[in-house]
């Protein structure tokens, strides 16, 4: 058995079978941890959520920002764009639905030593808070009122951590942290604007990467996630980061985790992944 984490798919099904393909992957007896961001932009959205939910037992999923911007699609909260289009209009759309509703903010294995986030863990949680708050927001996310909580998450939150402050507002920093962040400021206020990669400019405003940040809560597993192209693929002793822009015309990338030495296999993202325009969308 070999356990594959891959980042970003953004509805690059293409890419993503050829990814499979390359690393043998065997749904009979393999697993696959998928890093968020599951879907839109790439033409593929529909097939890739039908091809995950088929292999449904195999595959460990966090979910990322455009991951819950569907979501809240499909409750009619946020505007469509066409490639989540055929993923609304299908008839299965309510079980695709439901069944990415019920997956984690935050995957853990102790035995393996890795977690899982989209975005990482916010420098203000340890792993007993960040497995704390993920399963809130879960638990919301599965409730029948989830249509009338997204719609107070997609308002604007609070970039910095406080427990004193509204439930609601807690809410929206555990999902901004967990799906959106990059990087973060000396005192641990989070930068949700900012999208490019690291450079020493900025890092002269005292704005470094979450993984960076000064006292950030210890974390005693590597952290696996996705979201954030601009850095590519980068790994040291804290982090595995995974997104490699596959539907920017970048790669794919799968890193198998069950071993000592982790190994990394990338494809080309496929020629019509290449030719999808941009559609910005975000929580």
């Amino acid at each position: 058995m070999a356990v594959w984490a891959i980042g970003d798919i953004q509805g690059c099904y293409n890419s993503l079978k050829a990814l499979l393909e390359k690393i043998s992957f065997d749904v009979t007896q393999d697993k696959l941890w998928i890093a968020g961001d599951l879907v839109n932009r790439g033409e593929g959205s529909l097939e890739t959520l039908k091809y995950l939910y088929s292999i449904k037992e195999n595959v460990e999923i966090v979910l990322g920002n455009h991951d819950i911007t569907l979501i809240a699609a499909y409750y009619g909260i946020k505007k469509s764009n066409p490639t989540i289009d055929p993923i609304l209009e299908s008839s299965e759309a309510k079980k695709l639905i439901d069944w990415l509703r019920g997956q984690k903010l935050l995957h853990v294995d102790y035995q393996l030593g890795y977690c899982m986030a989209h975005a990482g863990i916010s420098p203000e949680f340890d792993l007993g808070m960040a497995m704390r708050y993920a399963k809130r927001v879960e638990e919301k996310l599965q409730s029948d009122h989830v249509s009338v909580w997204l719609e107070q998450m997609l308002r604007q939150g609070s970039n910095r951590f406080n427990r004193k402050a509204s439930l609601i507002d807690i809410d929206r920093y555990i999902v901004s942290a967990f799906t959106r962040m990059r990087f973060c400021y000396g005192d641990h206020r989070l930068d949700f604007d900012q999208k490019g990669p690291p450079t020493d400019e900025l890092r002269e405003q005292e704005l470094k990467p979450w993984f960076e940040c000064d006292y950030r809560k210890d974390i005693h597993l590597r952290i696996i996630m996705g979201h954030w192209s601009a850095l590519g693929f980068y790994e040291d002793e804290h982090v595995l980061a995974l997104d490699t822009g596959c539907v920017w015309g970048g790669k794919l990338t799968a890193a198998r985790i069950d071993s000592e030495d982790v190994e990394i296999v990338s494809v080309e993202c496929s020629k019509a992944d290449k030719d999808e325009e941009e559609q910005p969308t975000s929580v």
